[in-house]
Order: C-alpha cells, then structure tokens, then sequence
C-alpha cells in the first residue's frame, strides 16, 4: 500500500517534467522555425528522417538500438531535428566546395555554430530502398523558390559505413535550374514542393544521395545527405 502511495504522489510531478520539456522543445522548434526552409522528403534528409520517425518520442531509449545513428544525433544536439528545415550556409557565393570541406558534406561545414554536426557521423543510417531511377523530393516550407538544386550521389565502390563523405566522391545525377516557387507545388500545410528526377546507372547497395539547393530570395545554400539502398 506504502509503495502504491509513493508511485501516485511522484506520478504526476514526472508527467509534470516530461510535458515541460516537450513543450519548451517545441517552444523552441517553433521560435526558430519560424523564419526556416525546408528539406528533402524524399529520400528524406538524415536530420529529417529522424525527426518524422522519433519527433514523438525522442525520449525512448529504445532508440539507441533500433536506430543508432538518429540516437546519437538526438543526443548530440536535439535542435537539429527539430530545425531540420534550417541545415543552411549564406554567403557561399556558389563556391559550395569551398564553403563545406570534406568530411563535413552532411553538416553543411558545420553550419549553425556545429547544431548539425552528428549528421557526419559515419555508422548505420537507415536507408530508403530505390531503383537507380528515382525522384528527389525537396520541400520549401517559405516559397523561397531555387536558382538550381543539384543532386549527387557516392560512386560505385563508397562505402557510406567506413568512410568520410567528400566531394571526390560524388557524381551529379539530376538537377534543376531557376525555378520560382510559384512553379512549386502548393502543399495544404504550407509551403510547396518540387521533385528532382535522378538516375544512378550501375550503382548498388547502400549510397548516400546529396542536394544542394539554392535558394533565390538570396545566398542560402542547403546541404542534405540522405541514405539510400539501390536494389
């Protein structure tokens, strides 16, 4: 009976700290995405595929075996989840080469003061299944429009489980040019979309699908690493 009595007096006070938190998370999430932009969808980028499949329950340790590398990410810093539509360089002037240094693609050079940079984390990401023909989907939650967005993905023999992301080691496979977003797709939400049609002939297995987007309202360029599987 003592103990019955002890779990309903503590009881409320833990529910009590667990809604605090969720709310100043989304307090947070809200604050600054505010004024953010958007991501890849499909294939989703790292940061937002964690943030659809543990945006509800970032808190289960489950997660540290069922999904590694999100689990990591989570507790590096969990503001790159809840801004993944903020992972961005301004300034860069086209020189994106420059701008991101090897080893630091998925991070965007470590962007935002290092928010991002479990994203270069080299491990186990899940993987989408595609056929070497695929669209990229890009959402652009302010309408910003693009100047181009370009889509890469690791040549044949890259093996995203022990290796650094470079630049060497990609190869363009689709991309468009100046598009404003009122040729996007509105999406009900907010926001609109567009997708990107790629092809990577000869590639199997696991690969890593990078786009850049540009955006046109000024220098913002946008940097995502999404995790495939070629059948």
């Amino acid at each position: 009976m003592s103990s019955f009595a002890h779990i309903r007096r503590f009881t409320p006070l833990r529910v009590l700290a667990v809604a605090t938190t969720a709310m100043l998370l989304l307090a947070t999430f809200f604050a600054q995405g505010a004024s953010a932009h958007g991501s890849t969808t499909d294939p989703a980028s790292r940061n937002y595929g964690c943030w659809v499949r543990w945006g509800n329950d970032f808190q289960n340790p489950a997660m540290a075996t069922e999904d590694p590398m999100c689990w990591q990410a989570w507790q590096a810093d969990t503001n790159a989840m809840w801004n993944w539509n903020g992972l961005y360089r301004e300034g860069v002037g086209g020189n994106h080469q420059a701008a991101v240094p090897d080893g630091q693609l998925c991070s965007a050079g470590r962007t935002q003061n290092g928010r991002y940079n479990a994203l270069d984390t080299i491990g186990p990401w899940q993987t989408a299944q595609k056929s070497t023909t695929f669209p990229v989907k890009v959402f652009d939650q302010a309408s910003h429009g693009a100047d181009y967005i370009r889509v890469y993905v690791t040549r044949q023999g890259f093996d995203p489980l022990t290796q650094p992301l470079g630049w060497g080691d990609l190869d363009l496979i689709g991309q468009i040019g100046d598009t404003p977003a009122s040729q996007w797709t509105p999406v009900a939400t907010g926001g609109v979309t567009t997708t990107v049609n790629a092809s990577a002939p000869g590639r199997t297995g696991r690969h890593i699908v990078y786009t850049i987007w540009q955006a046109s309202h000024m220098d913002q360029s946008y940097y995502w690493c999404s995790d495939v599987t070629f059948s």
